[in-house]
């Protein structure tokens, strides 16, 4: 059995020095809180991870601005600005697709080119830009539109566990990346399914093509494995590796930030991060998590029902209460067999948005419906038409006949993506629309950002915050009468209303 104590005489180079990428503003909160990271959560600690020494902090995804328009009444441009000036001395990070903002179909060219300048203009100085099915003209666009604009660009490897997606496979897409003129690669295990074997000889691959570039680690922690991983990785040629402060890391999410370090440094490695600056950040949320009765991490166990949906995140809960909602939850097994079926069927897509969802969806019409396929999704129709692009493996013969036999299939025969320029999708909103505000209005439905812009910004002061207070709130959402008064030390709040 292999020891991973004073082992960095395995590791390709020698002794070296690990950089972090931290994930506590972006992935811990996507994985643990559905993106609902405020601007009164997380610039409280901006300047203590800006401080803490991380190589990139990652900060913004398209989708986030969706669920803060929608959901916290909170404008993202607003969100992204104050963060970003609140991290002057670390460069933060921007995702993306390479073809679709939010949506899971297909988003123009154009638009795609003006939401990666936008986010430059706004402090984002690298990205990670991710294709589940490689589609290598848009990433090398994309990549080529952010270093105009002074940023770095990180293609992201998708992994998927299936016969068709092989070390040789993922090297040869490195190959092409590296090609683009990338600035390093990123492999990403959204699902965390690699097992340690894999990772070594999946970053052997990846790391033999990028040469010089910087590889990085993004292994999330959904079956246990990946602290492990990250290890493995590292010793194989890995240079960095991602994790979240420990409240926000675990199970779906990450490693944690302070779990990585220790181990990376037991195992021989450098790591330049001060420690000290890693406490308060916990600190601040979980007293964050209290207070809004939100989770934090909790680590997964090991188990191989993982490898059979291959779901990434919390997409597990999403289905269960779709299938709730229709009063059959107990089909929720028959939902991943379904799913386990369809994706052979559709060519092994990377279970990643946006195959996850169409899989997802897909299994979902077929176990309520009671007859496969009889519902198709325009996604599914787009996929298997080729418009995001061509599948790792054919698609099943039969399969395909019954989709392209449904009514609607017959619309994408001679269909084409539009691509408007943005002086066309002006016109919707007005010539004088700003950049900023043309991309958020394409982005989120234009009812939910005028709820947002009439509710009043809010800033909550969490750290002058206590559970007292936490407590208070709960009893003045519940009280029924008329008259509420508390007493706790030097504390005392009177309530006065009518019946």
């Amino acid at each position: 059995m292999t020891s991973y104590l004073d082992c960095a005489d395995r590791a390709v180079g020698g002794r070296r020095t690990i950089e972090i990428i931290d994930q506590t503003l972006r992935d811990g909160p996507q994985s643990w809180w559905g993106m609902r990271m405020t601007k009164s959560i997380g610039l409280p600690i901006a300047g203590q991870l800006d401080r803490t020494g991380f190589h990139t902090i990652d900060l913004v995804g398209s989708s986030i601005f969706e669920v803060l328009v929608r959901h916290c009444k909170e404008d993202p441009w607003d969100q992204l600005i104050s963060l970003s000036k609140a991290m002057p001395n670390t460069t933060v990070r921007g995702g993306t697709r390479s073809n679709g903002i939010v949506t899971f179909g297909l988003t123009a060219d154009s638009v795609m080119d003006l939401w990666v300048e936008r986010l430059c203009a706004h402090g984002i100085g690298s990205f990670w830009i991710y294709d589940g099915l490689f589609n290598i003209d848009k990433i090398g666009r994309l990549v080529k539109v952010a270093q105009s604009h002074g940023a770095q660009a990180l293609p992201c490897i998708l992994f998927a566990d299936s016969p068709f997606h092989t070390d040789e496979y993922y090297a040869e897409r490195t190959r092409e990346l590296v090609a683009l003129g990338a600035d390093g690669i990123e492999l990403e295990d959204a699902a965390g399914l690699l097992t340690p074997e894999r990772a070594r000889s999946l970053i052997t691959a990846i790391k033999r093509e990028a040469g010089d570039l910087p590889v990085e680690a993004h292994f999330h922690s959904n079956n246990a494995l990946s602290p492990l991983n990250y290890l493995e990785a590292v010793l194989a040629g890995a240079d960095r590796v991602h994790t979240a402060s420990r409240p926000l890391a675990a199970g779906v999410s990450l490693p944690s930030t302070e779990n990585t370090i220790a181990n990376l440094r037991y195992a021989g490695f450098d790591v330049d991060i001060d420690d000290a600056r890693l406490a308060p950040v916990a600190e601040h949320l979980v007293n964050v998590a209290g207070l809004e009765d939100i989770p934090i991490g909790q680590p997964a166990e090991f188990s191989l029902f993982q490898y059979r949906h291959q779901l990434p995140g919390g997409m597990a809960g999403t289905f269960k209460a779709q299938l709730r909602d229709r009063g059959m939850e107990e089909r929720f097994e028959e939902v991943l067999d379904e799913m386990s079926l369809i994706r052979r069927e559709l060519g092994y897509p990377v279970m990643a948005t946006p195959f996850s969802q169409l899989v997802g969806t897909q299994a979902v019409l077929n176990v309520v419906t009671g007859q496969r396929y009889s519902v198709i999704p325009d996604e599914v129709l787009l996929y298997v038409n080729g418009f995001y692009g061509q599948p790792v493996a054919p698609i099943d013969g039969n399969v395909l006949d019954t989709i392209m036999d449904s009514p609607k299939a017959k619309t994408y025969q001679d269909w084409e993506p539009p691509q408007p320029e943005l002086s066309e999708l002006r016109k919707k909103f007005g010539n004088d629309i700003s950049d900023d505000e043309l991309i958020l209005r394409l982005l989120v439905p234009g009812h939910d950002i005028d709820v947002m812009r009439a509710r009043p910004q809010r800033t909550i002061d969490y750290d002058l915050t206590s559970r007292e207070v936490s407590n208070i709130k709960k009893l003045i959402s519940t009280s029924v009468g008329a008259y509420l008064h508390i007493e706790s030390g030097a504390f005392e709040l009177t309530l006065h209303g009518d019946h």
